[in-house]
């Protein structure tokens, strides 16, 4: 038997934003002792500008091993679907018995708040107040609620091309009992911001309009896109850059910024081997394309949950 969860099932396990970091830093301990393994991302991106990709990590403990097939089309909100729709596939990393088909997108964006908290937690100030967002769809909203769960923010700023969505992130943060400010600029939003998430959508129509040297002192900014919209020339206004993982990067055709400023990666920080925030005044961002292991460590944690509460749908194999 096969279990299905659905995006529905997966919302109703509510695993808390602490459950979700911990399951992620510890199967990133796990991958520094030689007992879970992360290989780089495949990527295929047709000349429509669509982004294909497939994922895959494997744990000894849990054992599991998790692929993900991920396609993103700038065009889907034209015919009513989300720009990016994923599938997740568990198997026994031991055996190679199928566990779980898992909804890939309440994962990514799970997962990818989940990085980013967990990176944010060592980089970012811990008084942080004001955050901004550059780009105020799915991972918007999945990261406003994981970083507000963890410092004591009080007024969220937006900046988005697309009215509608940025509109409804302004709602939604009110609800949440922040005071809210919808900016005309980029600018106006991350000059002042202690915490900057960006997740500008990727085409290749996307020409970078964002400047690093616009950051205030004892800033952290968490890039879910690749920093496509940054300016190249402008990344070392930074003092530190922190990758996800620093054997992928190597592996890729094109790196994400300039190697040189690369100082450490995700399980360094995690393991101690990469330093933290050093002083109130550091401007620190973290890059990163994704990694598989985070994938797997929150994937993994739902299946387990919804097999302690007979949750989501058994199919026959």
């Amino acid at each position: 038997m096969i279990r299905y969860l659905s995006q529905s099932s997966l919302q109703d396990l509510q695993l808390s934003t602490g459950e979700i970091v911990a399951s992620i830093e510890r199967i990133l301990l796990e991958q520094t002792r030689q007992h879970a393994w992360n290989a780089p991302k495949a990527v295929i991106t047709p000349p429509d500008g669509r982004y294909a990709m497939a994922t895959l990590a494997v744990a000894d403990n849990p054992p599991i091993l998790a692929v993900k097939a991920l396609v993103l089309n700038p065009d889907n909100p034209l015919h009513g679907f989300p720009s990016i729709n994923a599938l997740i596939t568990l198997l026994d990393s031991r055996t190679g018995v199928p566990l779980a088909v898992v909804d890939g997108n309440w994962v990514t964006a799970m997962r990818t708040a989940g990085l980013s908290a967990v990176a944010a937690k060592r980089l970012a100030r811990p008084d942080a107040s004001i955050a901004a967002f550059i780009g105020c769809g799915v991972q918007a909203h999945s990261h406003l609620r994981v970083l507000a769960d963890l410092f004591p923010l009080t007024h969220i700023k937006a900046f988005g091309r697309g009215t509608a969505s940025r509109d409804q992130f302004c709602r939604d943060a009110e609800n949440m009992g922040f005071s809210v400010n919808a900016t005309q600029t980029a600018h106006q939003a991350i000059c002042d911001a202690d915490l900057i998430v960006t997740s500008v959508t990727l085409s290749p129509q996307l020409v970078p309009f964002l400047d690093a040297r616009w950051l205030k002192p004892g800033a952290f900014v968490t890039m879910t896109d690749l920093a496509a919209p940054w300016l190249a020339q402008s990344m070392d206004a930074l003092d530190r850059i922190i990758v996800d993982d620093l054997q992928q990067e190597t592996s890729m055709p094109k790196p994400l910024v300039d190697p040189k400023l690369v100082s450490g990666d995700l399980a360094g920080l995690v393991a101690g081997s990469a330093t933290g925030r050093r002083n109130d005044a550091e401007k620190i961002a973290f890059v990163f394309r994704g990694l598989a292991l985070g994938d797997l460590a929150v994937a993994g944690l739902a299946y387990r949950r919804a097999c302690e509460a007979t949750r989501g749908t058994m199919i026959t194999a």
